[in-house]
């Protein structure tokens, strides 16, 4: 095993939240059983994120389903009503409306049934990162895990990324993110969870919830 740091610390942290952090991933794989509208919510939700705080981004979402925009609304109008929801309002009402117009045709929604054809989460994130406007391999594995296919998917943020250091899973932080670089870390963040125990998305909700003092998505 590679000399990782702070595996005791990790342990207690995770005897103290595992419970919460499996009934959260629960929850997400409920989520991916439900409708297409209700997995474009978190289609929409992964594509506000980018650069923003996921609990605002939540709210953004909700706002606008309130508001009938999430799926009648045109660029124009979400990036109005986003514009103090969210940064780069502009860009991410053009995605979500792209993102809408490929998985709601006027012949019916094909949201579910596109994921469906996919038995392997990382080929269903290289499909979306080719398809979705907006969407790279972070925000790809965030929406997936976020719907229950992608547990295994690393969600590489800041605060992913300060961890793999802590633990010394990587030794610095990386300057850029090319998908060569994205797939090398995630590759030793699996192992590193193998070690533990645990799953990759064990991990990013434990994280997460060190950062933010909560365990969300």
């Amino acid at each position: 095993m590679p000399a990782y740091r702070d595996l005791d610390g990790l342990r207690e942290d995770l005897a103290a939240k595992k419970e919460a952090i499996e009934a959260r991933l629960s929850d997400f794989r409920a989520v991916g059983l439900g409708t297409d509208e209700r997995i474009f919510e978190e289609l929409c939700f992964a594509l506000l994120a980018i650069q923003s705080s996921a609990r605002s981004s939540d709210a953004a979402v909700r706002a606008l389903e309130r508001e009938g925009l999430l799926w009648s609304g045109g660029p124009e109008r979400i990036a109005r009503f986003l514009q103090h929801r969210t940064r780069f309002h502009n860009h991410k009402a053009a995605y979500l409306v792209r993102a809408r117009e490929r998985f709601f045709p006027e012949s019916g929604p094909v949201l579910k049934s596109t994921l469906d054809r996919f038995s392997d989460p990382a080929e269903a994130r290289a499909f979306l990162v080719a398809e979705v406007d907006g969407l790279g391999f972070k925000e790809a594995s965030h929406f997936l895990r976020n719907i229950g296919r992608g547990e295994d998917l690393a969600i590489l943020d800041r605060h992913i990324l300060r961890n793999l250091v802590r633990h010394r899973v990587i030794g610095r932080l990386p300057t850029s993110l090319t998908p060569r670089r994205y797939l090398a870390i995630e590759a030793r963040l699996r192992r590193f969870a193998e070690a533990v125990g645990v799953s990759v998305g064990v991990l990013d909700l434990l994280w997460w919830s060190r950062q933010t003092g909560e365990i969300f998505k």
